[in-house]
């Protein structure tokens, strides 16, 4: 194999290898890594990077003078900070009928975001504690009541990835 070959085959590998490192950096980006958002870095003690899974009917409803939480299902993509239990997590949202950048209130201050409004599918990035019966204490609407959820997670803060 002559001198130029084996130069040629070297320049394609490192070519390959940059292409796939792009990629991966990337996705890494589409999924939120690091946070753009400072309000996820400095909030709740976990953060992740999850996919919503579904909305359960019923589980999302608009009524002004009552004030609840939701639970709602999750499919971990990555873990930025803290521990989850599992792939599958469970997490109630304040208010989930309004967008997050309005859902604080005298009752709940310190909650946000930048998501207008949940869709099964959508990739979100959240600060989360890691309980949400010692977080809130108010109206819990839990549509997978008899299921194993524990923990059921609290989202302080959730911005929209991607969907």
């Amino acid at each position: 194999m002559s001198v130029r070959t084996s130069r040629t085959i070297v320049i394609s590998f490192l070519l390959a290898l940059g292409l796939t490192a792009a990629g991966c950096a990337r996705r890494r980006e589409s999924l939120g890594t690091p946070s753009a958002d400072p309000e996820l870095a400095n909030r709740g003690s976990i953060e992740v990077t999850a996919r919503l899974v579904e909305i359960p009917e019923g589980a999302i409803f608009d009524r002004p003078l009552y004030n609840y939480a939701t639970v709602l299902k999750y499919e971990v993509l990555e873990v930025h900070r803290g521990k989850v239990k599992g792939q599958t997590i469970y997490v109630g949202h304040y208010n989930p009928a309004k967008p997050r950048s309005q859902v604080a209130d005298q009752r709940v201050p310190d909650v946000g975001g930048n998501l207008k409004e949940f869709r099964a599918g959508q990739v979100h990035r959240m600060a989360l504690e890691d309980s949400l019966i010692d977080s809130f204490s108010g109206g819990i609407l839990n549509k997978y009541f008899g299921e194993d959820t524990d923990p059921i997670y609290w989202a302080v803060w959730t911005d929209l990835v991607s969907g």
